[in-house]
């Protein structure tokens, strides 16, 4: 059977030049509807891409996977961010071919502060040693505000909302070691609080290194610029995973140090311990 032809131009090149613009620019494109609309353009012209292109199996495989855990301190994927509380962590994933939908839960465990991420992410190139991945996710974000009423003080749980972007490249240099680069740009969808966001690191992750027992060590440390409404700073992330093979369990334990910085805020040092369980499975099915 012949297979349809394959859209030659790939549309995530457009979403990466759009994303780096952003950055460069800082102002480029912040209209929250003219955001929104160009997201969902690019989302569609991504599905598209796909679409048009024939598979050769009869069978058709997508994956559901994820963790659940606990742990001292919740950190946001920017590690300055962080609730300052022992938290209740779930992140999943759904994923078929090149795309994958992968909410990402963090609360305090009594539920007062916390974030919900939806992420719509697109594998654009997934080689032996090179991978390319971009997504845009819109997001809550829950924070503790004090308000006044009939000259009582009361503290209550307001819900912020963004949407942002990502880009992220890595690179294999080994089967144990790669380094990569990760960008985010986010933007605040109301007056109040955080307004324009840039998060770019420089990571590497070296994996697989044997403990004895079956254990292993995974280490994953980078260096981050971080831009907050005119203001920014440097800093030092890293986080260490020991796990077992065949074990659905986890532990880790992240730090954030400040480098130089100038955002209001700004912990000089930060560290939790984390348990997680995590799970992966993979289901199969005729194609229609």
């Amino acid at each position: 059977m012949v297979g349809k032809p394959v859209i030659r131009i790939k549309m995530v090149w457009v979403f990466v030049f759009y994303i780096c613009a952003k950055f460069f620019t800082h102002k480029l494109l912040e209209m929250p509807t003219l955001k929104s609309a160009l997201a969902a353009l690019l989302f569609c012209a991504l599905y598209q891409h796909v679409s048009a292109q024939q598979a050769d199996s009869t069978r058709v495989a997508s994956t559901f996977s994820g963790n659940v855990g606990l742990t001292t301190n919740g950190f946001s994927i920017v590690p300055t961010f962080s609730l300052n509380a022992p938290a209740a962590v779930m992140q999943l994933s759904w994923r078929k071919k090149k795309f994958s939908f992968d909410p990402d839960f963090r609360f305090t465990l009594d539920a007062k502060k916390g974030s919900m991420l939806f992420w719509f992410r697109y594998h654009a190139i997934e080689k032996k040693r090179f991978h390319l991945r971009v997504g845009i996710h819109p997001a809550y974000n829950l924070a503790l505000r004090t308000i006044t009423e009939n000259g009582i003080a009361s503290d209550v749980t307001q819900a912020r909302r963004f949407i942002a972007e990502e880009l992220a490249p890595s690179f294999r240099i080994l089967p144990n070691w790669s380094v990569g680069m990760y960008y985010l740009q986010g933007n605040g969808l109301q007056k109040d609080g955080p307004q324009v966001t840039h998060f770019v690191t420089l990571n590497t992750s070296i994996s697989n290194l044997k403990l004895g027992g079956g254990f292993q060590f995974q280490f994953n440390p980078a260096f981050y610029y971080l831009y907050l409404d005119g203001q920014d700073g440097w800093y030092f992330t890293e986080t260490a995973t020991i796990s077992r093979k065949n074990w659905p369990v986890m532990l880790q334990s992240s730090i954030n140090k400040v480098l130089k910085t100038g955002i209001t805020g700004s912990k000089d040092f930060l560290w939790n311990v984390s348990l997680s369980y995590f799970f992966n499975r993979k289901y199969l099915a005729e194609k229609i």
